[in-house]
């Protein structure tokens, strides 16, 4: 099967007036030439979304570990764009969070949906000043024996956890985590700019939702902030409009370059439901005027944003072009966790995982393995 765009966003580069070759749910080949067949799609086809923090969608949460619960996840982010995702856990107590390993563990093989490229660990290993929606109860120091646990539950799915990095024991965790193939983020936290580098020079390469969660730039004391912009790490940034302002994402985007960007959603379970009443682990949530916030102080408790409206919103506040914004929502996000070795990217060889998108970056459809699975 031929299929065809204006534009067909690649890993390098933007083709023109291209086909694109499909055959066994595979990329084959890429063409000028007109094949007798081919079905033209739109503006642009662009890779799969990749969503390498999201916490839950159109009513389920990864945490409530009932059974079916990771396939309605999976199936409901296509309509956001997403091809590959991260299930990520919340701070919550060891057996909870066995149960939530164990469970993907058991499912993930058999979803309908976005495919589930590994598991973060959003916590337990955080700092209680900049808790956010996490609740300070089940924080502690981090336990390699334990993530060995939750690997092993899991079948080797987890990919990546978040930890403070003024926890004792955490620069030997990190190495001990990296080791194991997990990649370590930081955030949740009120370490030091010196501290946060020490973790990023002893392997920690990603640093969660910048600006929220962590000890901000001072001139005199830069924090998490200012070591997320120093180092050669990789920024989630969450693009709704709410969490960080334009101009402050844009600065990150600046210092870091835009090859050093991943926008995540930190999508709760109020992704894609109408506003009212839900609950984030523990914590009563009301979800309104786009915000997801915390019942009892207001704080923001996660997000209900799309991944698709992370990609035009930063295209519409002209702090990054079409190309850019793309790669940071499929190849940046897979890179950070060492998945774009399977997805992140049109290729040849690689799963026929794309958008289709229209010329004012609407979603028009969602293809999995070269078959339309939405629009």
């Amino acid at each position: 099967m031929y299929y065809s765009a204006k534009y067909i966003v690649l890993e390098d580069k933007v083709l023109e007036d291209y086909y694109m070759e499909v055959e066994d749910g595979k990329v084959k080949s890429f063409s000028k030439d007109k094949p007798e067949e081919f079905e033209y799609l739109g503006e642009i086809i662009a890779p799969g979304l990749v969503d390498t923090h999201i916490h839950g969608y159109a009513g389920k949460d990864i945490m409530d570990c009932e059974k079916g619960y990771l396939n309605e996840i999976s199936k409901g982010i296509l309509e956001c764009g997403v091809t590959s995702f991260l299930p990520t856990t919340l701070t919550d107590t060891t057996e909870k969070l066995d149960k939530a390993c164990e469970v993907i563990g058991e499912e993930y093989e058999d979803v309908e949906g976005a495919k589930v490229r590994g598991i973060f660990l959003e916590g337990p290993f955080f700092t209680e000043k900049y808790k956010g929606a996490q609740n300070p109860s089940y924080m502690s120091d981090p336990s390699i024996d334990k993530l060995k646990r939750w690997k092993e539950l899991s079948k080797g799915l987890v990919n990546k956890i978040a930890i403070a990095p003024e926890r004792d024991g955490a620069i030997d965790f990190i190495k001990k985590a990296n080791a194991m193939g997990v990649r370590v983020a930081l955030g949740h936290s009120d370490a030091s700019f010196e501290k946060a580098v020490e973790a990023v020079d002893a392997g920690a390469n990603i640093f969660v939702h910048v600006y929220n969660g962590m000890s901000g730039l001072h001139h005199r004391n830069p924090g998490m902030v200012g070591a997320a912009m120093k180092t050669d790490s990789i920024g989630e940034l969450i693009c709704d409009g709410h969490h960080v302002n334009p101009a402050a994402a844009e600065i990150l985007m600046d210092v870091k370059g835009r090859d050093r960007i991943a926008l995540i959603t930190d999508c709760m379970s109020a992704g894609g439901m109408p506003e009212g009443d839900y609950k984030l682990g523990d914590y009563p949530v009301i979800v309104k005027d786009g915000t997801a916030r915390l019942k009892d102080s207001g704080n923001l408790a996660g997000s209900i944003l799309k991944l698709k409206e992370a990609v035009k919103n930063v295209v519409e506040w002209e702090i990054a072009d079409v190309f850019e914004a793309i790669q940071m929502a499929s190849l940046i996000p897979a890179k950070s966790v060492g998945i774009d070795d399977v997805c992140g990217k049109i290729h040849e060889g690689y799963d026929a995982d794309f958008i289709v998108l229209d010329e004012n970056l609407d979603l028009l459809a969602t293809f999995l393995n070269g078959e339309r699975v939405f629009g």
